[in-house]
């Protein structure tokens, strides 16, 4: 029989967005389990590099960055929520350095600001590049001080409790013993990131495999706009890492196998020099949205202007030239991307360019919420790169997620504090019933005697995932894909987990991990086979154009419990001020397919 442990909040997800929404609830004075599948400090969050956008200076506006995240998400951003936001972070960001958040400075002492790509002026807050590092240490240590907060570090969640028809905890399994514990609340926030790991190449740790998306979508919450997915344009060849946008917002070029500073050639602005002080509005081109860049690096490999790497089997890249910023200014600003590039490239960029290409980034879509971070299933709120409220909409703009993080973090915490205060008490009965089943499915895994390999499915996946749901997309690509993703689920049914173990059954955690990936998957080539157009990150080869007529609206994937595809349907994206209009870079609008 599993363990019974009750709380007033579950919180699963011990990154940014979990640790912020625990220091909501713990000033409400609630009782807070914190359930994390890795100890909350290797959380994803330590990741992040380049900085968190908010306005501070004062040849900025709220107005400026709305714009700017409204037009980045090519229109399908829900404006009341962008606006929210914009607000909301100059507050939280200014509570963060309360918190002790050591933000970088002018040599004045004000908080120091730097471009970013899309942002048309400076706005993003930065920790030299290991901003992400020092969020997460202050959010951490600050948890330290709230007594009602209990950690759950390495369990893993493996199922949601629902019960007359609200959301009142999860099912986890203790990593440590194999254990499986009922944790049981009056409310539940998803915190638990994103699920680049679906793809074989991505910046994204091995532990994003999107398990509270897949959750939350088997508990009956759609999940929303999953056909989204950020490349990122400046991947190191061969592992993914992330080459942080901070090396183009400190002056960084793009060249291709001619030496040539091609982003000139994409409609992304005029190439200033680059020792130029120019304002950044006079200086997109590498500082040009994530997907922009990305699609064109595609163009540049069809026009056989990359360069191979025969070290890396003959990969294709373009490099990254930070050798004119000086070694003074790239150990200043920017330290963390020298020692990157010497561990992991054998390159010095002080001396010599960097190779880099696009790699699967962020996930813009997610589980379905609305601006109070409630998703349709009551008690059950969401927050961070796992939820979709929507900022983001077709293209995330460098520098936001960090600042949603804490944002919509605490607005999760506020009002899964105000839910679980007026909720009936629990069903300790039906809970514990359903932890006990979960826990036979658990055993029953572990001595099956299935047949498929666990490595095989998810190499299969992630083939067809990059094959069929890249940077370009066409019908018949993502067709295939979804066949494949079907008859992995298929197979997924007889996986084999030959560790009957309790203590640290990581191949356990592989199985799990792999059936919520799978149904990520599932969801988001099933979402982007269903949208005729080109959109953001969203580009279909045989449906070059964005169309507002039928489009402007949100894809919901649904789960079917029947185990076949899941059903696609549509919700309006929220016009407030800001119609749709042409999204300009350069001289013209939109990106040119030479």
């Amino acid at each position: 029989m599993s363990d019974f442990i009750q709380h007033d909040v579950v919180i699963i997800g011990g990154g940014g967005a979990g640790l912020r929404a625990a220091i909501s609830l713990a000033e409400s004075g609630l009782s807070i389990a914190l359930v994390s599948k890795v100890y909350p400090m290797r959380s994803h969050t330590v990741a992040a590099e380049g900085g968190a956008a908010a306005v501070i200076k004062p040849n900025d506006s709220l107005e400026d960055h709305i714009y700017d995240t409204i037009s980045g998400a090519d229109w399908l951003a829900d404006q009341d929520a962008v606006e929210y936001f914009v607000n909301e972070a100059p507050k939280e960001m200014t509570r963060l350095e309360h918190w002790g958040c050591p933000w970088s400075r002018e040599p004045q002492g004000k908080v120091a600001v730097r471009p970013f790509g899309g942002m048309k002026i400076e706005r993003t807050w930065f920790a030299a590049d290991k901003t992400g590092f020092h969020m997460l240490h202050s959010l951490f240590q600050n948890t330290l001080r709230y007594p009602q907060l209990k950690r759950y570090d390495e369990h893993f969640a493996t199922k949601l409790l629902v019960d007359n028809g609200r959301c009142c905890g999860c099912v986890a399994v203790e990593l440590k013993t194999g254990k499986v514990k009922t944790i049981a609340g009056k409310a539940v926030i998803m915190a638990t990131g994103g699920a680049g790991k679906i793809f074989p190449f991505t910046t994204n740790g091995a532990i994003k495999t999107g398990d509270g998306m897949s959750l939350a979508y088997r508990a009956g919450v759609p999940l929303k706009d999953m056909e989204f997915v950020q490349y990122h344009p400046t991947g190191l060849p061969g592992t993914g890492i992330l080459i942080t946008e901070a090396s183009r917002g400190e002056g960084g070029i793009l060249v291709n196998n001619e030496g040539y500073r091609y982003l000139q050639d994409y409609d992304l602005g005029k190439p200033q020099p680059v020792d130029s002080p120019a304002h950044p509005v006079k200086r997109t081109m590498e500082l040009g949205p994530r997907d922009r860049l990305s699609q064109a690096f595609y163009w540049e490999r069809e026009k056989g202007r990359t360069i191979k790497l025969p070290a890396w089997n003959n990969i294709d890249v373009v490099m990254l030239d930070l050798r004119h910023l000086g070694e003074a200014k790239i150990d200043k600003k920017i330290p963390f991307v020298r020692e990157l590039s010497k561990n992991y490239v054998g390159i010095d960029p002080v001396t010599d360019m960097i190779p880099v290409r696009p790699v699967i980034h962020y996930m813009m879509g997610g589980i379905d919420t609305d601006i109070n971070a409630a998703t349709t299933l009551p008690g059950l709120y969401a927050a961070g790169e796992c939820a979709c409220v929507s900022i983001n909409g077709a293209n995330r703009l460098g520098s936001n997620s960090l600042t949603e993080l804490l944002v919509f973090g605490g607005k999760a915490g506020d009002n899964a504090a105000e839910f679980a205060k007026s909720a009936k008490d629990l069903n300790v009965a039906a809970l514990t019933q359903q932890g006990n089943e979960e826990e036979a499915r658990v055993k029953a895994l572990m001595n099956d005697d299935g047949t498929e390999s666990i490595a095989d499915i998810r190499t299969a996946m992630q083939s067809s995932m990059e094959d069929g749901a890249g940077i370009y997309r066409t019908e018949s690509s993502m067709k295939a894909t979804a066949e494949v993703i079907a008859e992995q689920k298929e197979r997924y049914k007889k996986v084999q987990v030959k560790d009957h173990s309790g203590a640290y059954n990581t191949q356990l955690q592989y199985a799990f991990e792999l059936g919520c990936m799978l149904d990520v998957a599932e969801a988001l080539v099933h979402s982007a086979n269903a949208r005729t157009e080109s959109r953001g990150a969203h580009q279909r080869l045989e449906y070059k154009e964005r169309d507002d007529d039928k489009f402007l609206a949100h894809s919901m994937a649904h789960f079917n419990a029947d185990g076949g595809a899941p059903k696609i349907d549509y919700k309006d994206v929220v016009i407030t001020k800001w119609p749709p209009g042409a999204r300009t870079y350069g001289k013209d609008s939109g990106l040119k397919r030479k």
